[in-house]
């Protein structure tokens, strides 16, 4: 079975960075993704990955586990390496991710974006009392918004992943440590501030006498 976990990730990550990192290449190269449409790709290929398989591996997508380090490690190397043998990526056109102020700035923003991803996966997809099937939502969501405020500044990574392997493949290493540090800082922070409110009397599935939202919804669009 955890076999099968390790395929799904490196699958997913594959597809996420390939989509993700591949919007930005295309958008530097032919400039006909714009910059919205490159927030929207991002947090619509999480989306379409976490319902994708998600109930296999559990689509982490940010490093937790030392197997899935190295699984979305491999898979964003390799999803890279295929981006700079469809395109001609120059310097220019780098994919990856690289400061645009201080160093400070950038590991500021990545910690808040990375401590906001974590914070809503926590909550939709770790707490039995929420709507469990609204989580891909969420989370591809919470991509978008991130990627919108701080793509501009940092390149929102939310992942040591996202950015190593855009680095080994381009050998374009500055600021790298960033995208290392931010990120498991931000997602440790996150998890444990959930943590301080997860818990209540009733869950929220007993309070609302439904067990799916979107079975209470379509109960109520029928009557």
């Amino acid at each position: 079975m955890y076999d099968e976990q390790i395929i799904a990730e490196v699958i997913g990550t594959y597809f996420v960075i390939f989509a993700g990192c591949g919007s930005v290449a295309v958008n530097k190269i032919y400039g006909s993704v714009t910059f919205p449409g490159i927030c929207v790709v991002w947090g619509f290929i999480v989306m379409v990955m976490v319902y994708s398989v998600g109930h296999i591996s559990g689509a982490h997508f940010n490093p937790a586990v030392p197997l899935y380090i190295i699984a979305q490690v491999l898979a964003s190397i390799l999803a890279s390496g295929t981006l700079c043998l469809l395109f001609d990526v120059t310097e220019d056109s780098y994919f990856g991710t690289l400061p645009v102020g201080s160093n400070l700035q950038a590991l500021v923003f990545e910690i808040i974006i990375s401590f906001l991803l974590m914070f809503v996966i926590s909550g939709v997809a770790t707490d039995n009392r929420a709507i469990g099937e609204l989580a891909g939502i969420a989370v591809g969501m919470t991509i978008l918004l991130n990627v919108f405020v701080a793509g501009p500044v940092t390149g929102a990574s939310m992942n040591p992943a996202r950015s190593i392997g855009p680095a080994i493949v381009m050998k374009t290493y500055d600021g790298l440590w960033i995208y290392v540090v931010g990120p498991i800082i931000g997602t440790i922070l996150g998890g444990f501030a959930y943590n301080l409110i997860r818990f209540t009397e009733k869950p929220l599935r007993e309070i609302t006498r439904s067990s799916s939202f979107l079975r209470s919804m379509s109960r109520s669009v029928a009557r």
